[in-house]
């Protein structure tokens, strides 16, 4: 048995229910979950939106001190850091399950993971790096920024049921109840870059460059789409898997993604239908109807220090040399 969840607040449903349509279209076989942070007591769903994926609310799953990690962190590092204790929420209440994945909830998967399961036969683990090849030009994101961030996208994460994994992820919930910050200056960028000692705490794991898997903005100067024979193809010979949609706003359609300048969606007429297929889909489900939710746990403070960091990631000059003007 494989098991896949993915992690949001109510805001982000339509994105979650279009990741599991995707799932159940693909690989019927599999469960998933929507692994909630946040509050379902209080709120009523109009009945056209009742999700129907099976959805577990944080505070249900047993994080000891998780109070205090709902006070230490803004809701994007909140989302981040109950990663690993969702894995094992799932391994220990599922004993049955063999396998259990992780995506974000703006992914689309296009094929069945059968490559991913039988690599999980002979890996603990599987990541994908943010990108496979170097990057020539000064645009972002770029080399910089992913060691900043992290070699490997946390979007995606596959474990095995295994000793040496579940090690890891006991491990990993410890680094993340304390320090999953966004906090460039002390080598934090949420819960990615302690996945950087993976490949070196268990060399057994998998470190997956096919192009077809988690498909995305960081990596589009390496990945061309084509559609073939009812499938998109990647570099012209590798079946699309999964593609990321980070940072793409339906209510913003001709922007690929709010987080890189390297790309306009008009150049990449490749991209075109994937686009398409994605903004449908979100509305679709609702996206709009979502976002009237506030998140139970977003406090005003965290909400000022997210926007802080994110225009710092964005354009870190201009935004130092904008605070130097108010002094």
């Amino acid at each position: 048995m494989t098991i896949v969840f993915t992690i949001c607040s109510i805001n982000y449903l339509a994105q979650a229910r279009t990741l599991g349509d995707s799932l159940q279209a693909t690989n019927p076989d599999i469960k998933f979950f929507i692994g909630l942070v946040d509050i379902l007591e209080g709120v009523s769903f109009d009945e056209a939106y009742l999700p129907k994926y099976p959805m577990i609310e944080i505070d249900k799953i047993g994080i000891e001190g998780f109070q205090e990690m709902a006070d230490r962190y803004d809701i994007t590092e909140l989302n981040t850091a109950v990663k690993p204790f969702y894995f094992t929420y799932f391994f220990k209440n599922y004993p049955e399950a063999e396998n259990v994945i992780y995506f974000d909830p703006d992914i689309i998967i296009f094929k069945p993971l059968t490559g991913l399961l039988h690599s999980l036969k002979s890996h603990p683990a599987v990541l994908t790096p943010h990108i496979n090849t170097p990057i020539n030009d000064r645009l972002k994101p770029n080399e910089l920024d992913h060691l900043n961030t992290g070699i490997y996208n946390l979007g995606f994460g596959a474990f095995a049921r295994s000793e040496k994994g579940l090690e890891y992820i006991k491990w990993w919930e410890e680094k993340l109840r304390y320090e999953c910050y966004i906090d460039l200056c002390t080598g934090l960028f949420t819960d990615q870059n302690w996945m950087n000692f993976l490949p070196v705490f268990v060399p057994e794991m998998l470190i997956e460059r096919n192009p077809g898997y988690n498909a995305a903005y960081w990596n589009l100067h390496e990945r061309s789409f084509s559609f073939v024979d009812g499938s998109f193809i990647v570099n012209e010979k590798y079946p699309l898997i999964f593609f990321h949609y980070s940072g793409y706003d339906p209510a913003k359609p001709d922007v690929l993604s709010k987080y890189q300048d390297r790309f306009e969606l008009s150049q990449r007429e490749d991209l075109t239908e994937l686009f398409e297929i994605y903004k449908n889909n979100l509305l679709k489900n609702g996206n709009s109807y979502y976002r009237k939710f506030p998140c139970y746990y977003i406090k005003p403070v965290h909400v000022k220090r997210y926007q802080r960091v994110r225009k710092w990631l964005k354009k870190p000059f201009q935004y130092a040399i904008e605070q130097l003007e108010t002094i």
